[in-house]
């Protein structure tokens, strides 16, 4: 579904972007390790082997979209590891930005990682969420973007 949706946003070179806020999960059950019918409680102990889903973001960035501006997220349970991961994140697929959240925090403050800063992003008020503040700071960027890409 990426990839047609990529594919079909590619004429519009970098006044496209991509937003792409999470992934489902890392992993998942192939097709032909699911279980036919219900899994009986009274076999016994489940093993379960999950495989890992293909990371498609450098695909978008070097083939379906190469000149959109992309925003991909980083989420951690531990914040000692979580800046080092989203800075790698961007280099390693060429993302423009990396929004790296924390997970105990992440609805109170985000930190947008671009190649040139790190800028915490904060909900507004308790009754706010952080995604407001964090989506206009993206608009600032991707404007940012188009006019450099278009001087």
């Amino acid at each position: 579904m990426l990839r047609l949706i990529a594919t079909s946003m590619k004429t519009l070179g970098p006044s496209a972007m991509f937003y792409l806020a999470a992934a489902v999960s890392d992993f998942y059950v192939p097709w032909e390790s699911m279980a036919v019918h219900k899994i009986q409680s009274a076999s016994g102990p489940l093993d379960m082997r999950l495989a890992q889903v293909p990371k498609m973001l450098s695909v978008l960035r070097n083939q379906w979209a190469p000149s959109a501006f992309c925003v991909s997220f980083k989420l951690e349970t531990d914040t000692e590891i979580l800046l080092e991961k989203a800075g790698n994140a961007l280099k390693r697929y060429k993302m423009h930005a990396v929004v790296a959240n924390e997970l105990s925090t992440r609805k109170e403050v985000v930190i947008l990682v671009t190649n040139s800063e790190k800028v915490s992003v904060y909900r507004e008020n308790d009754h706010s969420d952080v995604e407001s503040p964090l989506i206009k700071l993206l608009i600032e960027k991707h404007t940012s973007y188009i006019a450099v890409i278009k001087e």
